[in-house]
C-alpha cells in the first residue's frame, strides 16, 4: 500500500484514522505535535494490534521545513492537524491563523514541490455558519462566525487554490460534528457524559437550542479513507454527515436516558457564545459523499446516534478513561 502521512495523528480523529489505516494495510507516518514529554497523544494508547506498526514524526505544521521533511517519501497526505476549540479562538486568534491557515499552506506547498499524489484536507461544518437552508449542501455560503471558522475557511481556500493554480490533487472533506471515544471535554457530548458519570445531576451547559448533525468518529474516518481511495473527489469539497439534526438539549436528554440518570440542565454563562457567533443550526446533505466516495453513515439517524452514544458512554465511563477528564472544570 501507499505510504501515507497523517497530520494531527495524536488527536481525537487523527488517532482513530491512523489506526484504521494501519489495519487496512497502509504504511503510515504519524505526524504528532512535538513536545518535551515525548507524548504521541492518543497514539500512546493505540490498539495492541497497531502498536509498533507505524512511524512517528514529531514536529509542528507551522514549520515549513518540518512539514517538508515529514512528507518526503510519502505518496499521499491526510491533513487533520488544526486548532479546533471555538472559545479558545476568541482570545487567541493569531494561533488559529498560524496553525490552520499557514499550516495548511505548508502542507500543500510541500505536496506540490514533492509531487505527492493525493492531499486530503480536513475542513469543518463550522465554515457554513448558521444554516441558511437545510440540509446544507457543499454550495452553501461560507460564514466566518468565529475566528476558528474564519481560519478554517482560509485553510480550505488555500488548499483549493493549489488545485486550481497548480493542479495539486486536493480533496476537501468537510465532516460535521464528530463525536466518540477520545474526544476532548471541550466538546459537548463528552462534557455531558463525564458530568453524569461523576455523579452530577445538575449538568452545566451553554445554549440548548442549537442543532447539530453529529457524526460518529468511525463514520468520519471511513469518509476520509474513502476520499483517499478514489480520484473522483479531486478538486471537490465533500460533506461527511449523518443527514440528521438534533438539538443540544435533546442530545443531553438522550444521553441521560442511556445512562439512566435524571438530570437538570443549568445554563453556565461562560459556556455561551456571543449571539452572532453561535451557529444555531447544522444539518448535512451527504448525497455528494454517496455519489463520489460511495460513503454512507453507519450511525445515521436517531437510531445510529443512540448506538454511537452508547459506544461513547461505554468508553468514557471506563475508570481508566474517565480519570483523564476534569468534569468539574470548563474546558475551552
Amino acid at each position: 500500500m501507499n505510504k501515507v502521512l497523517v497530520t494531527g495523528a495524536d488527536g481525537f480523529i487523527g488517532s482513530h484514522l491512523a489506526e484504521a489505516l494501519v489495519r487496512a494495510g497502509y504504511d503510515v507516518r504519524a505526524f504528532v505535535l512535538y513536545n518535551s514529554f515525548n507524548s504521541w497523544g492518543w497514539l500512546d494508547h493505540c490498539g495492541e494490534d497497531v502498536a509498533g506498526k507505524f512511524e512517528v514524526f514529531a514536529g509542528d505544521v507551522r514549520d515549513p521545513n518540518g512539514v517538508r521533511t515529514a512528507m518526503k517519501g510519502c505518496d499521499s497526505v491526510l491533513h487533520l492537524a488544526a486548532l479546533i476549540a471555538i472559545p479558545y479562538s476568541y482570545h487567541s486568534p493569531d494561533t488559529y491563523v498560524d496553525t490552520n491557515i499557514k499550516g495548511t499552506l505548508n502542507i500543500v506547498q510541500a505536496a506540490r514541490d514533492l509531487g505527492v499524489s493525493r492531499v486530503i484536507h480536513t475542513s469543518t461544518s463550522e465554515v457554513y455558519g448558521t444554516a441558511r437552508f437545510v440540509p446544507i449542501t457543499e454550495e452553501h455560503p461560507l460564514q466566518g462566525q468565529s475566528p476558528y471558522s474564519a481560519s478554517k475557511i482560509g485553510a480550505d481556500q488555500i488548499a483549493m487554490s493549489f488545485y486550481s493554480s497548480f493542479g495539486t490533487p486536493v480533496t476537501i472533506v468537510r465532516p460535521f460534528n464528530t463525536y466518540g471515544p477520545r474526544q476532548s471535554a471541550r466538546a459537548v457530548i463528552p462534557t455531558i457524559i463525564t458530568q453524569i458519570a461523576n455523579g452530577k445531576r445538575q449538568i452545566k451547559l451553554g445554549a440548548l437550542h442549537p442543532t447539530r448533525d453529529f457524526n460518529f468518529v468511525s463514520d468520519t474516518v471511513a469518509g476520509l479513507m474513502a476520499a483517499l481511495r478514489t480520484q473522483r473527489g479531486v478538486g471537490e469539497v465533500i460533506n461527511i454527515g449523518s443527514n440528521f439534526e438534533i438539538s443540544i438539549g435533546d442530545a443531553a436528554r438522550t444521553i441521560a436516558e442511556l445512562m439512566q440518570a435524571e438530570i437538570e440542565i443549568l445554563t453556565d454563562e461562560q459556556r455561551l457564545r456571543p449571539d452572532k457567533s453561535e451557529v444555531t443550526r447544522l444539518w448535512a446533505a451527504n448525497e455528494k459523499a454517496r455519489e463520489l466516495l460511495d460513503w454512507r453513515p453507519r450511525y445515521g439517524g436517531l437510531d445510529g446516534f443512540r448506538r454511537g452514544l452508547a459506544e461513547t458512554v461505554g468508553w468514557l465511563t471506563t475508570p481508566a478513561h474517565l480519570g483523564r477528564y476534569r468534569s468539574d472544570a470548563y474546558n475551552l
